[in-house]
């Protein structure tokens, strides 16, 4: 049971993602720099971020930078909001007595003017900021403050927070919700990925987590429609990423049956040529919102002609050439399936 929580302040608890890149492309423009989009930035921005501009201005000295940008940056502070669901879960912690520690980069000038404008300092017991690199201050904020490493954990949206909460030996929680994209994410190997902290929460709320006394069967097809394109759907429930459509097998309801019912109610495709392809574990993934043990019955269909009607478990469908659907951001049970499938030779 997680009692102590670490939390980021941008892009964990704050959006400061657009003032941030603003600021930092007037920079660029003060050195003559192009600026970079918000996929560049996001791609390429790290901590310690020293790195990050030794790489794109290596004239320029940290000095003279962190100058110019507090100088941009504070025409822009007031744009930087609270993240949906973050109030939520700052009153959570103080309603079940869990305590909160923040530990940033954020210069503690700015901290305060934005913590005090949005109204949420007095739920931190302690804010760390100005921290550079985390890594080396988390051990130092577990003694200082007699925190278990079992029941801390410490939720960011950089892979450094990840790498921080190894270092402190507590439980790293990666939300989607800032800077860092999944593909960032993802390789860093966290313990958890979540949306936001509304998330987090709704996971909390169910502490100590015990899942079901046996693991979960599921089944899910790969779909491939006429022209031999298969359905690929992007869903919350895997850190928003892609996969198959397709759900839980109800007692004494055969396979087929669940799959052909599940892909009725998530697509509204009805199926035909169904054939069994192989069984995954997976066990506590960190891409699924939840620790869960799922068996994945994986199985081809072809689809009768039909248009897709997605129900409320996928926020995004799309038709793509088999090859192409490995180009996705792909939750791992799925980029197996396709790998399988490809090395078999794609239905015919």
């Amino acid at each position: 049971m997680s009692r102590h929580i670490l939390l980021d302040w941008s892009g964990t608890v704050v959006d400061d993602l657009p003032p941030v890149l603003a600021a930092t492309n007037k920079v660029f423009e003060d050195f003559g720099h192009p600026p970079l989009s918000l996929e560049q930035f996001r791609r390429d921005f790290r901590l310690p971020f020293s790195g990050f501009y030794a790489e794109y201005l290596p004239e320029a000295t940290m000095e003279g930078l962190e100058v110019l940008y507090r100088r941009f940056f504070e025409a822009l502070q007031d744009e930087v909001t609270l993240l949906p669901g973050a109030l939520g879960f700052l009153e959570f912690c103080r309603e079940t007595g869990r305590r909160v520690f923040l530990l940033s980069t954020i210069q503690s000038d700015h901290w305060e003017t934005q913590a005090g404008r949005l109204g949420v300092r007095d739920y931190f017991e302690h804010a760390y900021v100005g921290v550079m690199d985390k890594r080396e201050k988390i051990a130092e904020i577990l003694r200082e403050h007699r925190l278990d490493p079992r029941e801390t954990l410490f939720a960011g949206d950089m892979v450094h927070d990840i790498e921080t909460a190894r270092h402190g030996g507590v439980l790293s929680v990666a939300v989607l919700s800032g800077f860092d994209p999944l593909e960032k994410l993802v390789p860093a190997k966290p313990d958890v990925i979540l949306p936001g902290l509304g998330e987090l929460r709704r996971l909390l709320e169910g502490s100590p987590a015990a899942g079901p006394a046996r693991p979960v069967a599921t089944v899910g097809a790969l779909l491939f429609d006429e022209e031999g394109r298969v359905l690929m759907l992007r869903t919350h429930k895997w850190s928003g990423l892609w996969g198959i459509p397709g759900g839980k097998v109800r007692r004494g309801e055969p396979c087929e049956a669940a799959l052909r019912r599940e892909i009725l109610e998530e697509t509204g495709l009805e199926l035909d040529d169904i054939a069994f392809v192989l069984l995954q574990d997976s066990i506590d993934s960190p891409e699924f919102e939840r620790p869960e043990h799922f068996l994945l019955a994986n199985y081809t269909a072809r689809v009768r002609p039909g248009r897709v009607r997605l129900n409320d478990e996928a926020e995004e469908s799309r038709w793509v050439a088999l090859a192409d659907a490995m180009r996705l951001p792909l939750n791992t049970p799925t980029r197996i399936l396709i790998r399988h499938v490809l090395a078999q030779g794609q239905p015919r």
